[in-house]
């Protein structure tokens, strides 16, 4: 099919990268709308919308996009909730299943892990939070392992440089040679949200945020769950005018 309406270029963090490239496609074949979708680690990503480089739609975490839309770096009214996802730990997929079931057992399989990978975005401060809960900040520091801007922590873990690793499910669920052993127990986890907003410098508004109204449709939901995410709580920020 050939696209012949506005090319809409789009900078998100890699947590929602497969999302948006299989709803680019999705919505491209049905409205002719290109859309070309750019992914890095979220705080280069934050960085590049705040120093005006030139995209319609930037996809972050929900704090990352309020403050660029505070910053006037993302237009105000556009930031819309899109998915969420919960942080889990993934092992080697030929590694036994670990006890996730309790947090006294996520305390022991971190206390024995020889390598431990993590990110810089939301999964590895809340690990930092956790390490401090359970007294073993001073015990791991040695043997964290941090992933370099926009590699999947994943990764670390399935070519052997971490013997576990910590990230939101939707970057984990696709990578090879991983199994995710499941979503830290109640009381120690925390949900991402992921937001989008139009970016200051789009000369697509309203192309723009008919994107962003079609990733935070119902219409999107299947997509999500497939790569880990949960859809939106509608009915929440979602304050086009």
């Amino acid at each position: 099919m050939t696209l012949h309406g506005p090319r809409i270029r789009a900078l998100s963090s890699m947590g929602m990268h497969a999302v948006l490239r299989t709803l680019a496609d999705r919505y491209g074949h049905r409205t002719g709308v290109r859309i070309e979708v750019e992914s890095a680690g979220g705080a280069d990503a934050a960085r590049r919308i705040r120093e005006g480089e030139n995209f319609d739609v930037t996809v972050l975490v929900d704090d990352a996009v309020q403050s660029l839309e505070s910053a006037r770096c993302v237009v105000y009214g556009t930031r819309i909730a899109l998915a969420s996802s919960e942080i889990a730990i993934a092992v080697r997929a030929d590694a036994p299943q670990p006890d996730m079931g309790t947090e006294e057992a996520v305390r022991g399989l971190v206390a024995g892990a020889s390598r431990i990978g993590y990110s810089a975005g939301p999964s590895g401060a809340h690990l930092a939070h956790l390490l401090h809960r359970w007294g073993l900040a001073g015990a791991v520091r040695s043997r964290l392992v941090p992933a370099q801007a926009g590699v999947p922590v994943g990764m670390l873990v399935a070519t052997g440089r971490a013997e576990i690793g910590f990230q939101q499910l939707s970057e984990l669920v696709l990578v090879p040679g991983i199994r995710v052993a499941g979503t830290l127990p109640p009381g120690t986890g925390i949900t991402t949200v992921f937001s989008g907003g139009v970016c200051a410098t789009s000369g697509q508004f309203h192309a723009a945020r008919a994107w962003l109204s079609f990733l935070a449709s119902p219409e999107s939901d299947g997509v999500k769950r497939q790569n880990g995410m949960a859809p939106p709580a509608r009915g929440g920020h979602a304050r086009f005018g």
